[in-house]
This record gives structure tokens, C-alpha cells and sequence, in this order.
């Protein structure tokens, strides 16, 4: 049974790697982060919010009783594009769960060196518009355009 328990987790694991498309780099956080606030500027979007998320469980890690730090630095910036929100969800109103869109920015602790950017892949269909849109402002802000 534990076998098949850890046989499990390992392919739900596997399959939510999958599930991301990242980029890493070399470049510095800071550097990452502007070039994609300016990206999304650049595209005529606005980002909504700004998620401190490596701060946040660097916070609160003892509290939780944790000794793992997880990240030097870690955000995740939030935003919308009506034009294309409008279009994939007149396609299927469902795709609602989809907004607002996210792309992450991350220095893991155990790789000081690299900052990864990314995003979560999206469905087949009309979401592809997004995925795209996503891809582009990641490349963007990493000079991979």
C-alpha cells in the first residue's frame, strides 16, 4: 500500500511539473521583476497584485515549525486583459477560473544563482490565447523575445 501511496504522489507530482512552463536565468531578481512589470505595462495590461510569497513563508516558517527556507526571493504578480478574458470566456464561460493570470518570479534558496520565471500551462482551446499571452511577457521580461 505504501508503495502505491508513494507511486501516487510521485506521478501527481510529475504531472504538476508538467503543468508549468519556466524560464531560468541568470539575471538578478530585480532585473527579472522589472522587465516584467514592463512587459505587462508594454502589452497595455496593469498588474492587479503583487503576491510576496517567498516573504510570507519566510515569516511565518517557524511559526509553522518549519526549518526549511524555501526561496531567497519569490513573487507572484497578478493581472487581467479584458479584450482576451472577454474572448476566452464568451468561448466558455467556465474559463473564469482561469483569471487572473499569474506569473511567478523566483530565487530558490538552494540556487541562489538563478531566478526562474513562469507561469501554470493552460488547457487546449481557447486558453492557448493566454498561454501565449503568458509565454510572451515571461520570454519578454527575460530578454528571450
Amino acid at each position: 500500500m505504501m508503495k502505491w501511496m508513494a507511486a501516487l504522489v510521485l506521478s501527481t507530482a510529475q504531472a504538476l511539473a508538467a503543468d508549468v512552463v519556466s524560464y531560468d536565468t541568470d539575471q538578478s531578481f530585480d532585473d527579472v521583476t522589472f522587465g516584467l512589470e514592463n512587459a505587462i505595462i508594454d502589452a497595455g495590461l496593469v498588474v492587479d497584485h503583487v503576491s510576496h510569497v517567498g516573504e510570507m513563508l519566510e515569516r511565518t516558517r517557524e511559526d509553522v515549525g518549519s526549518d526549511v527556507v524555501l526561496y531567497d526571493q519569490a513573487d507572484v504578480y497578478s493581472f487581467c486583459s479584458a479584450q482576451l478574458s472577454r474572448q476566452v470566456m464568451e468561448a466558455d464561460p467556465m474559463n473564469i477560473m482561469f483569471c487572473p493570470y499569474d506569473i511567478f518570479v523566483m530565487v530558490r534558496h538552494d540556487a541562489p544563482e538563478t531566478t526562474t520565471i513562469g507561469f501554470r500551462a493552460f488547457p487546449e482551446g481557447e486558453m492557448q490565447t493566454i498561454h501565449e499571452l503568458l509565454d510572451g511577457l515571461a520570454r519578454a521580461a527575460i530578454g528571450m523575445e
